[in-house]
């Protein structure tokens, strides 16, 4: 299994207090810290304002960030989780992601999801159509994308995008092409995007909920013909984890506040995992037996306390 972790960007409440001048030095200290501590992957979310409220409260902008740490960094893979589609037009997303490829060293790790923040649509002017034409603007996007990404001119006619000879250099130095990975867990559409054209999926949930878009994921692959083997299984998380029980509780405490919940409500996600290191590794290892390859951790201690050290010192080294 690889590990890869957030940095602090702000969507999540975690820049708070945070002089504005001081906050891309504290997330270049983090990613500084992910670097060294040897985790495999650096991500950011794709969030225009924070959650659970909008607030006035810094929100760095994902795709400026994937620039920024990769010539922040030398060694560890980037990436968002994930990209919006309605959010840039996939050519442009396309073009961007080549550059940023470029500029690390083909260190990119290209996620992409049909989007769901119906509120921060609203608010910045995008539309925000149903379910089912959202996902198949995202198909026509990753199509986009990938052509772009191999073809001289590429060329395009769908129901919502279209290109005609779009040129792009430089390509990334990946080859065929960056990772692609699509998040989200539709049953009947999206892991059907994911099954046509994903290297990896990922989802956020329980274990129980990771079997299950896993089965239903192999049912897709078998429906068009593909080895449900070529797709990496991932999972993201919300991860509190600390050395001892009361350590523990004290983070919960204020990881909690951080996302303006009482502890009892925030334990009660499915996305959030708490534990002793010892209780994380035990469960890790029970997503790592059902097939998760990857698993990409939001920390809410990055600038406060030590997860990101235990977590690497304490769990990783059991698990990789």
């Amino acid at each position: 299994m690889d590990f890869g972790v957030f940095v602090p960007q702000g969507w999540r409440m975690d820049l708070v207090g945070v002089p504005v001048d001081e906050q891309w030095p504290a997330i270049l200290d983090v990613a500084s810290r992910t670097e060294a501590l040897g985790y495999d992957s650096l991500w950011v979310y794709d969030h225009f304002h924070t959650v659970p409220d909008p607030t006035q409260e810094s929100t760095f902008e994902a795709w400026t960030l994937m620039a920024s740490l990769a010539v922040a960094t030398e060694r560890v893979r980037l990436g968002q989780m994930c990209t919006c589609n309605s959010y840039r037009p996939p050519s442009y997303l396309a073009k961007v992601a080549s550059t940023i490829d470029v500029i690390s060293g083909g260190r990119l790790e290209f996620a992409i999801g049909a989007g769901w923040y119906e509120e921060e649509y609203l608010a910045y002017g995008y539309p925000f159509p149903k379910g089912s034409t959202r996902i198949r603007q995202l198909d026509e996007a990753v199509r986009i994308v990938k052509a772009m990404w191999s073809q001289d001119e590429a060329t395009f006619e769908g129901k919502h995008y279209r290109i005609d000879g779009a040129i792009n250099h430089p390509r990334p130095l990946q080859q065929p092409h960056p990772p692609i990975w699509i998040a989200g867990g539709g049953e009947e559409m999206t892991l059907r995007v994911v099954a046509e054209h994903a290297d990896f999926s990922n989802y956020a949930g329980n274990l129980e909920t990771f079997r299950r878009k896993g089965e239903i994921l192999d049912r897709h692959c078998a429906e068009i013909g593909r080895d449900p083997g070529e797709i990496g299984r991932t999972v993201h998380t919300i991860l509190v984890v600390a050395s001892d029980e009361a350590s523990l509780q004290a983070k919960l405490e204020r990881a909690a506040a951080q996302g303006n919940r009482p502890v009892e409500a925030y334990l009660k996600s499915p996305i959030v995992l708490a534990g002793t290191a010892a209780q994380v590794t035990e469960r890790l290892a029970e997503f790592q037996a059902e097939g998760c390859v990857h698993l990409i951790a939001y920390l809410p201690d990055t600038l406060w306390g030590d997860g990101l050290e235990v977590f690497a010192e304490e769990v990783v080294p059991h698990l990789r």
